[in-house]
């Protein structure tokens, strides 16, 4: 409570390589506590502006609780346009609060660990609910931080791809992917100007876009037994929803913000088309139809940013990496 420490970019970069299974771990205990009704996950709240409609930023208020209780906020703002000065779309920062008095203990840079946690769930997701062998032929639509994250987190956990397509709406961009995880993984990488068949010859799918809107339809067919990560949430119609099955991290979270399974629920006027949460799954207690494709969505849990982040705080304090602000209260004491 005494002291603040902020623990900058590099350090939260280096603790998220050194640790993705790891990562992986505290995603899954994480999701099971939340599950089991041990945390305080709010709405997010947006912040969005009349004349920028495609920007905003976003407080993710969190408490995890048990026997090392810990509260915090990530503050993330997603600006599209970053893209066109070549800055990355999404900055953000965590707070971390003492449980027990709320007083700040600690500021980090989050923009990574936010990736980072949505990495895990992907991968605790092919880890879950992939049929049978573990996908060979994998496809990335979006070639943005979040499809590069999910590709580290794959490789570390020992995906063997045979096949990987990379769609962009930029083709450069696309290009790049292919190229990084080609020389980082080994995998037999290659851009696909052609989402549509790549689509239809993918196992795995990761949809890590800015699509405002679903473009994801009826003539784009999916396949039994296909998992599709819909990281970006808004990519697939309501049409091509209910013909799946759905798993999601959170329902009231999902089915909320004009989301795929938001615009399902309204389109058709029920939640029978969700399966259950992935906690549900591993638990033994969603069934899945194996005639169907799987589409997992996550809206982005904040106890899972508080999770992640407080295993790069607790990280960062071991290697003495964190940087102490002395008096950052200069008052502690009422009187």
């Amino acid at each position: 409570m005494s002291t603040f420490h902020v623990i900058g970019g590099k350090v939260t970069q280096d603790v998220i390589a050194a640790s993705p299974s790891r990562i992986l771990e505290i995603v899954r205990e994480t999701y099971l506590r939340h599950s089991a009704g041990e945390t305080v996950n709010p709405n997010s709240y947006f912040l969005r502006f009349p004349d920028r409609p495609s920007c905003r930023i976003i407080a993710l208020p969190a408490h995890i609780g048990g026997d090392q209780p810990v509260s915090g906020i990530k503050w993330i703002a997603s600006y599209p346009p970053n893209i066109e000065r070549n800055l990355q779309r999404a900055s953000a920062v965590l707070l971390l609060n003492d449980a027990e008095t709320g007083y700040p203990f600690a500021c980090l840079e989050a923009s990574q660990i936010s990736a980072a946690r949505t990495a895990a769930s992907a991968a605790l997701a092919v880890e879950t609910l992939s049929e049978g062998d573990r996908p060979r032929k994998v496809l990335f639509v979006g070639a943005g931080v979040i499809g590069r994250t999910v590709s580290d987190f794959l490789a570390a956990r020992g995906l063997s791809v045979d096949e990987c397509m990379v769609h962009d709406h930029v083709d450069g961009y696309a290009r790049t992917f292919a190229s990084y995880v080609s020389d980082t993984h080994g995998w037999n990488a290659r851009h696909v100007p052609d989402v549509d068949c790549a689509l239809a010859a993918a196992d795995l799918v990761v949809l890590a876009t800015t699509a405002p809107a679903p473009w994801l339809c009826d003539e784009q067919i999916l396949r039994p037994g296909q998992l599709i990560l819909n990281l970006s949430l808004r990519d697939i119609h309501p049409t091509v929803m209910i013909k799946c099955n759905n798993v999601l991290d959170d329902l009231d979270h999902c089915l909320t913000a004009q989301t795929s399974p938001h615009l399902t629920e309204i389109e058709y006027g029920s939640r029978d088309f969700v399966n259950g949460t992935l906690a549900d799954v591993l638990r033994g207690e969603a069934t899945l139809n194996a005639d169907r494709a799987t589409i997992f969505s996550p809206f982005g849990l904040g106890v899972l940013d508080l999770a992640v982040g407080c295993h790069v705080y607790q990280s960062a304090l071991e290697q003495e990496q964190a940087t102490e602000i002395p008096g950052f209260f200069p008052e502690l004491s009422r009187w």
